[in-house]
C-alpha cells in the first residue's frame, strides 16, 4: 500500500500508536507473515504497544541532550554527567542500551544494587509490584515475609467518568500485588485537582466541573475500598490550577504474605492458563490506548467506553482465594487483567500461547473477537498452573464462589495465537510483539530554572502576622480536608495504627499511614509505613528541585513517624504533559528524573518501582510537572510517633534540613540529622513530630495543636519570614522540657505548648476558634462535615441513667461452643470475626454461600443447614450484602436466611438448643430484616420497628466516636461504669438509629438504651461532630426487653453499645459468676510495653458472657471484643446483635488510635493498635 493510502488508513483507525509504528506493522506482515494483518491484530498491537502498557514515551531514545543557560545549570548538568558515568560503568559499552527516560528512572536502583544496597529486593521474573523480603515477628518467632507495594494512576478514565475511573484506580492497584499472591491490607490516595470551590460557570468546555470531579472520584475510590474491606490509611488532594487539564488520581497499596506461600516458576509448554474472576464486557475497551491519545474537546466525546466498571465483591473473593496457601502453592505465575485485557494479561505470561476466546466468560452476548481480546473488564486474573493441578484449582475457585475457566495453553512455538469461532484472528510472533513498536528517537532541550520564582528565595516581609497566619490556614493546600477523608474507611481490617486525623478532637492531620503486617494466625509487632512527597508549585518552577524535594519530603515524613530512614524503599509516580517532537517538551520529565536520581544516590536509597503517565495535556493546557515519591519503611510498633501535641509545657524544637548553595538538599547533612533524630525518638526524648512543607512552621504547629486542643506560644525572636518560609525536609518536634538539652540533633527552640488553645507570637494572639474556623471553612461547601439537617425530633437531651438491681445468670455452661460464620458475596471482615472467636477458644466453621448457579444455591442451603445444626452460635459478619452499594441493607443475607430449610435450622438453634446469633454491620441489618431483632424469630420487619438508616450527612463516616454507658440492665453492662464515657472507631454510611416516639419512650423506660453518643466530656449534643450519624436521641446501642417472668425470653436481649476500655471489660468479667475451663488462661496479667508503668491488665479480647435463660439454661461464653464492631448497616464493619439473651449492636474496633486512647486513658506516647495497647501477650 502506498504511503499516502497508508496514512489515510492510519488516520481513519484513530490509533494510539504513531505512524512510524503503523509502518513497522506493514513491514512485518509484508516481509515475515506474507499477508495482511487482521483488524484484531492491529487493535491488539495498538493496545500491547500503548504508552500505558509498554511505556513507549519513557522508552524513546534521547539521541541528544542540550542544556539551556540558567542560575541552576551546574547541579543539573553535574547530575546528568554522573548518570552517564554510572551507566558507562554498569553497561560497559553494551550497544543495546541507550539513553531514555526509563533508563534514567532505573539507573539509581541499578547502581545502588551493584553496590550491594538492595539486598532485600525479591528477585523474580514476575513483575507484579515492588517486592522486598523482610523479617516479621509472629508470636515471638521471626518469619520471612514479602512486603509488596505499588502505585497506580487512572488519570484519563477518572477525568471522563470520575466514579468508575477512581474505583478502578484502586482496583487496579490492588490487583498488582494481589496477582503476586500477597494480601493487600492498606491503601493511600493522592490526587491532583484544580480549585473545586470555583463557580460551575468557570468550567472549561468539554470538561466536568471540578467540584463534580473531586466529589464523584472520592465516592468511587472510597466505595471500592470500603466494600472490599481495604483500610485507606491516608488521603490527600493536592490543588493546582493546571490540573484542570486532567485530574490526577493515584492509588498506592501495601500487600504482604509469608514468603513460603509464594511460588515463582516459569510457564512451561503444556501449562494451562485459567481465567479467574469477573466476566468480559465492553467496559474498558480502548482504555490503555485511550489514555495514550491526544485529548481535545472532540476526543472527549467518544472515549466513554474506555472506563472500566469495578466490582469490589469479586475482587474480595480473589483476595480470599489467593490468601489460602494451598492455592498459592499451585500458582506458577499470574497476571492481572488491567490495561489490554486478554491480549496483554494472558499474552505476557509465556512466549508461546494459544488462547480460545470462545471460552472467555462474557457479561452478555454480542461481543466480537476483537472486543473480547482487548476488553479491560476488571476483577480478572490469568493464572498459570500445571495440567495436573487444573481440577484442584477449579475446585478451590468453586469453594470461593468464583468462576474459573481454562482459556489458554502454553505452546512451544513462540507466537501469540488468539482463536475465535474456530478461526485464528491473531497470530503474531513473540519477537515482533516484543519490539514494542518502531524504535522512536527524539532530542531534549533542558530548560534551566532561574532564581526568579524560586520559593526558597522569596522571603517577603510579614507586616501582619495574624493575617498571614489565618491566610495560610485557609490556603487550599493547607486547609482541612476532613470532609473528604472521612469518606474512606481508615480502620477496616483491624490493623491500622493511625487514623487519618489524630488527637482527642481528631483534628491533627497525620502525614503517613501505618499498619500492622496482616498476620492471619498469630500476633506481630511489625508494622509498615508509607508516606508521599510532592509539591506542584515547587515542581512548576523547577522539576529538578521538585523531584529532589519530593523524595526528601517523603523521607522526612517517615522519619517524623518514627521510621528508620536507612530502610526506606521508594516507588515513584510520574505524570507529565504529552510529549511532542519539540525538544523542550521533554525537558520537564528529564529534569525531574535527574532530580530524583540525585536524591536516590544522595540518600543511598533506591526507587524499585514506579508508574509513568505522559498524557497530561488538554488542548493547550498542561498539568504541572509531577513526580510523586512514595516512601515505604518497615518498623516495630513501639517505634511509632504520632503528630499531635501532647502536653502543655513541652518545648517546640525545629530541626532544619541543610541545603547547599543551589537550594538543593544537603543529603549527607540531612542523613546525619535524621539518624540522630531516630535515636532521640527511640530514647523517648521526642513525643510528637511533624515534617514541614511549602507552608512552613505556621501551618505545621497549628495542625499539631488542633488534635488535642492545645495552644502554641512561639518565641518572639523567631523571624516571621522563617515562620512562614518553605521547610521541605525540616521537622518540628515536641520535646519534654527537661529533655531538650539531651537531644543529639542540631536544633532551634521555637516555642512551647500551652493549655489555653491560643496561638501566640509576639503581640499576635489567635484564638483556637479563629484558627479552626479559618482552617475548616475553605472546603466545607465541597466536602461538608456537617449536614443542613438539624435533629428536631427531640430537644430533651438530659442524661437518663438506668440502674438495674440484678441480672439473672444461668446455671449450665458450655465450655467450647461451635460458631458458624457464613460468608456471602460482599462479606469483608470474616477474618477478624474468626480470629476473635478462635482467640477466645471457640471452634469456628466458615462456609461460603455460592450463588453462581442454581445448583450452587441448592448446595449452599444444604451446607448451611448442616452447619447451623452443629453450631451453638451463628455469626453474621459485616460487609456489603452482594455488594449492594450504595443502599446496603443486607438484602442478600436476609433473602438467603428466609429459605425454609435455613429458617427452620435457625429457629431450632434458638428455641430448642438455646443458641445465639450474632450480627455485625450488614449482619445486624440482616437480623433486623429477618425479625430476629427485636422479636427473636424469623418473622420479617414490622412497620414500626426501630431500624438504621442513612447518616444525616449523606455519606460514609469513618472516625473515632465517644459514647456513654447509660444502662447496666444487660449482663454486658452490669459492672460497666454507669455514665462512663468511652472512645472507639466508627465507620458507616447507615448508622443512624431511628424509631418512633413510642419506641423511644419504651426503650428509655425499660433501660433498653445501652449507650449514647456524647462529647469527650460526656455531654449529650445534637452536634454531628459528636452525634456522628444523627441518631435519634443520640442512641448508639440498645438492649431489647428482658421479661424474666416468662418461662423463656421470646424477645432477644439486644445490647448495642461501646466497650473499649480494658478496665471496663475487666469489670464486666469480674461481675459474672462464670466457670469455664479456659477462663484462667484468658486472664493472665501482662507487662505494659516499653515506656509504660507495669500493671496487670485483663486482655481486651477476654471472653465476655453471652447469657440467656432457656429451658436448658445454658451459659455460653464468647469473646466479642476483638471483633471490629460498628453501628452500621451499609458498611463493611462488624456491627453486633446477639440473639437470645444478648443480641448486641455496637461500635467497636480493635484498631483504636493511640492518640485518642492516650487522651482518655492516659496511655503512653507511642501509637499502637489496640492489640498492643490492651491485648494479652501470650
Amino acid at each position: 500500500m502506498p504511503e499516502a493510502e497508508l496514512k489515510e488508513l492510519y488516520a481513519s483507525l484513530n490509533l494510539a500508536m504513531t505512524f512510524k509504528d503503523f509502518q513497522h506493522i506493514q513491514h512485518y506482515f509484508k516481509e515475515e507473515e506474507k499477508r495482511d494483518p487482521s483488524m484484531t491484530e492491529i487493535r491488539v498491537l495498538d493496545t500491547y504497544w500503548s504508552d500505558h502498557c509498554r511505556h513507549t514515551t519513557f522508552s524513546t531514545e534521547l539521541t541528544d541532550v542540550k542544556f539551556d543557560e540558567g542560575d541552576y545549570k551546574a547541579p543539573i548538568v553535574d547530575t546528568y554527567n554522573k548518570y552517564l558515568a554510572d551507566r558507562e560503568e554498569l553497561y560497559k559499552g553494551r550497544k543495546d542500551k541507550f539513553v531514555c527516560l526509563m533508563d534514567l528512572a532505573l539507573m539509581a536502583m541499578k547502581k545502588l544494587k551493584a553496590e550491594g544496597k538492595l539486598a532485600d529486593q525479591e528477585e523474580s521474573d514476575e513483575i507484579n509490584a515492588c517486592s522486598i523480603v523482610v523479617p516479621v515477628d509472629v508470636d515471638g518467632k521471626e518469619e520471612e515475609w514479602l512486603i509488596n507495594f505499588k502505585n497506580e494512576t487512572h488519570n484519563h478514565p477518572t477525568e471522563i467518568e470520575p466514579f468508575g475511573g477512581a474505583a478502578t484506580c484502586l482496583g487496579g492497584a490492588i490487583r498488582d500485588p494481589l496477582s503476586g499472591r500477597t494480601y493487600v491490607y492498606q491503601a493511600m490516595r493522592v490526587t491532583g485537582a484544580a480549585d473545586p470551590t470555583v463557580s460551575v460557570k468557570e468550567t472549561l468546555k468539554g470538561k466536568l466541573p471540578q467540584k463534580k470531579l473531586v466529589r464523584s472520584a472520592a465516592h468511587g475510590y472510597s466505595s471500592y475500598g470500603n466494600q472490599i474491606g481495604l483500610a485507606t490509611g491516608y488521603v490527600k488532594e493536592v490543588y493546582h490550577p493546571n490540573y484542570v487539564a486532567k485530574r490526577m488520581e493515584i492509588g498506592a497499596v501495601m500487600g504482604a504474605a509469608p514468603r513460603r506461600a509464594v511460588i515463582r516458576e516459569n510457564s512451561d509448554p503444556g501449562d494451562i492458563i485459567i481465567l479467574l474472576g469477573g466476566r468480559t464486557g465492553r467496559d474498558g475497551i480502548g482504555g490503555a490506548t485511550g489514555s495514550s491519545k491526544v485529548h481535545t474537546e472532540a476526543s472527549i466525546e467518544v472515549c466513554g467506553a474506555e472506563v472500566q466498571k469495578g466490582n469490589a465483591p469479586t475482587e474480595r473473593k480473589i483476595q480470599r482465594m489467593f490468601r489460602r496457601e494451598e492455592v498459592s502453592h499451585i500458582i506458577k505465575k499470574c497476571n492481572d487483567f488491567g490495561a489490554g485485557g486478554v491480549s496483554v494479561a494472558i499474552g505476557e505470561l509465556a512466549a508461546g500461547l494459544r488462547v480460545d476466546l470462545d471460552k472467555v466468560p462474557k457479561k452478555y452476548a454480542g461481543l466480537d473477537g476483537t472486543e473480547i481480546a482487548i476488553s479491560e473488564s476488571q476483577e480478572r486474573m490469568a493464572v498459570v498452573v500445571d495440567p495436573k493441578d487444573v481440577d484442584t484449582f477449579l475446585g478451590y475457585a468453586n469453594e470461593e464462589n468464583l468462576e474459573a475457566i481454562p482459556v489458554a495453553v502454553v505452546t512451544e512455538d513462540p507466537r501469540l495465537v488468539l482463536v475465535w469461532r474456530g478461526k485464528e484472528i491473531v497470530n503474531i510472533s513473540r519477537a515482533f510483539l516484543d519490539t514494542n513498536g518502531a524504535h522512536q528517537e527524539t532530542t531534549v532541550e533542558v530548560e534551566i530554572p532561574n532564581k526568579e520564582g524560586n520559593l526558597f528565595e522569596e522571603r517577603p516581609d510579614v507586616a501582619d502576622v495574624k493575617a498571614k497566619w489565618m491566610e495560610t490556614l485557609a490556603d487550599l493546600n493547607v486547609c482541612s480536608q476532613k470532609g473528604l477523608v472521612e469518606m474512606f474507611d481508615g480502620s477496616i481490617g483491624a490493623g491500622s495504627v493511625f487514623m487519618p486525623y489524630g488527637g482527642k478532637y481528631q483534628l491533627t492531620e497525620t502525614q503517613s499511614m501505618v499498619a500492622k503486617v496482616p498476620v492471619q494466625n498469630g500476633k506481630t509487632d511489625t508494622v509498615t509505613m508509607m508516606s508521599y512527597g510532592f509539591d506542584p508549585y515547587l515542581s512548576s518552577w523547577s522539576p529538578y528541585h521538585g523531584a529532589a524535594y519530593a523524595v526528601t519530603e517523603s523521607v522526612a515524613r517517615i522519619v517524623a513517624t518514627g521510621g528508620d530512614y536507612k530502610k526506606i524503599r521508594f516507588t515513584f509516580q510520574e505524570y507529565f504533559r504529552r510529549m511532542t517532537e519539540d525538544p523542550k517538551r521533554w525537558s520537564q520529565p528529564f529534569a525531574a528524573l535527574l532530580g530524583a536520581y540525585a536524591a536516590q544516590m544522595g540518600f543511598g536509597l533506591p526507587s524499585i518501582g514506579g508508574k509513568d503517565s505522559m498524557s497530561g495535556t488538554f488542548n493547550d493546557i498542561d498539568v504541572p510537572p509531577t513526580l510523586v515519591s512514595f516512601a515505604v519503611d518497615v518498623a516495630k510498633i513501639q517505634d511509632v510517633i504520632t503528630p499531635e501535641l501532647k502536653k502543655a509545657g513541652n518545648k517546640l524544637v525545629w530541626l532544619r534540613a541543610p541545603k547547599d548553595q543551589y537550594d538543593l538538599p544537603d543529603y549527607a547533612g540531612i542523613m546525619d540529622q535524621y539518624e540522630k533524630l531516630h535515636k532521640d525518638m527511640q530514647d523517648g526524648k521526642v513525643v510528637s513530630a511533624y515534617a514541614l512543607d511549602r507552608h512552613g512552621i505556621a501551618a505545621a504547629v497549628a495542625k499539631m495543636a488542633f488534635g488535642n486542643g492545645m495552644g502554641v506560644k512561639i518565641e518572639h525572636n523567631l523571624d516571621p519570614r522563617d515562620f512562614f518560609a518553605p521547610g521541605f525536609g525540616d521537622i518540628i518536634l515536641e520535646v519534654p522540657d527537661g529533655k531538650v538539652g539531651e537531644l543529639s540533633i542540631t536544633y532551634t527552640v521555637i516555642g512551647e505548648v500551652t493549655a489555653d488553645g491560643n496561638f501566640s507570637y509576639g503581640n499576635t494572639v489567635i484564638t483556637v476558634d479563629e484558627a479552626e474556623n479559618a482552617w475548616k471553612g475553605t472546603l466545607e461547601k465541597v466536602f461538608k462535615t456537617v449536614s443542613s439537617e438539624n435533629d428536631k425530633e427531640a430537644a430533651d437531651r438530659d442524661e437518663k441513667l438506668y440502674r438495674a438491681d440484678s441480672i439473672y445468670v444461668c446455671k449450665n455452661k458450655v465450655a467450647k461452643p461451635r460458631v458458624f460464620i457464613p460468608v456471602f458475596p460482599g462479606t469483608n471482615c470474616e477474618y477478624d470475626s474468626t480470629r476473635a472467636f478462635e482467640r477466645a477458644g471457640a471452634e469456628v466453621d466458615v462456609k461460603v454461600f455460592k450463588n453462581l448457579t442454581a445448583e450452587d444455591i441448592h448446595d449452599s442451603v444444604e451446607l448451611f443447614e448442616k452447619a447451623i445444626d452443629q453450631a451453638q452460635i451463628i455469626m453474621f459478619p459485616g460487609g456489603f450484602s452482594a455488594g449492594d452499594e450504595p443502599d446496603g441493607s443486607a438484602k442478600f443475607f436476609a433473602t438467603a436466611f428466609q429459605n425454609a430449610k435455613i429458617k427452620e435450622a435457625v429457629m431450632k438453634l434458638i428455641n430448642e438448643r438455646d443458641g445465639l446469633a450474632l450480627g455485625i454491620c450488614n449482619g445486624f441489618q440482616a437480623l433486623i430484616k429477618l425479625g430476629l431483632v427485636p422479636y427473636g424469630e424469623i418473622c420479617g420487619q414490622k412497620a414500626d420497628s426501630p431500624t438504621l438508616t442513612f447518616n444525616t450527612i449523606g455519606r460514609h463516616i469513618s472516625k473515632m466516636v465517644y459514647t456513654k454507658v447509660v444502662s447496666n440492665k444487660s449482663p454486658w453492662l452490669q459492672k460497666a461504669q454507669l455514665g462512663g464515657v468511652y472512645c472507639n472507631p466508627a465507620s458507616h454510611g447507615e448508622g443512624r438509629f431511628v424509631a418512633n416516639e413510642e419506641w423511644l419512650q419504651k426503650l428509655f423506660a425499660n433501660g433498653q438504651v445501652a449507650t449514647q453518643y456524647v462529647t469527650p466530656d460526656g455531654q449529650l449534643s445534637v452536634d454531628e461532630e459528636w452525634n456522628v450519624n444523627g441518631s435519634y436521641m443520640n442512641i448508639e446501642g440498645i438492649t431489647s426487653r428482658m421479661d424474666v417472668s416468662l418461662v423463656r425470653w421470646h424477645i432477644a436481649n439486644v445490647a448495642g453499645m461501646v466497650l473499649q476500655s480494658t478496665s471496663m471489660a475487666s469489670r464486666i468479667l469480674r461481675s459474672l459468676s462464670l466457670e469455664w475451663n479456659i477462663l484462667n488462661k484468658l486472664f493472665p496479667g501482662r507487662k505494659v510495653p516499653r515506656g509504660r508503668t507495669e500493671s496487670a491488665v485483663p486482655p481486651l479480647d477476654s471472653t465476655l458472657a453471652l447469657l440467656f435463660k432457656g429451658s436448658a439454661g445454658i451459659v455460653v461464653w464468647r469473646s466479642v471484643l476483638t471483633l471490629r464492631i460498628r453501628l452500621v448497616g451499609q458498611r463493611p464493619f462488624l456491627m453486633m446483635k446477639i440473639i437470645k439473651t444478648i443480641a448486641i449492636s455496637w461500635l467497636f474496633e480493635y484498631t483504636i488510635c493511640n492518640r485518642v486512647a492516650r487522651s482518655l486513658f492516659g496511655i503512653g506516647d507511642q501509637a499502637e493498635t489496640c492489640a498492643q495497647l490492651f491485648y494479652v501477650k501470650e
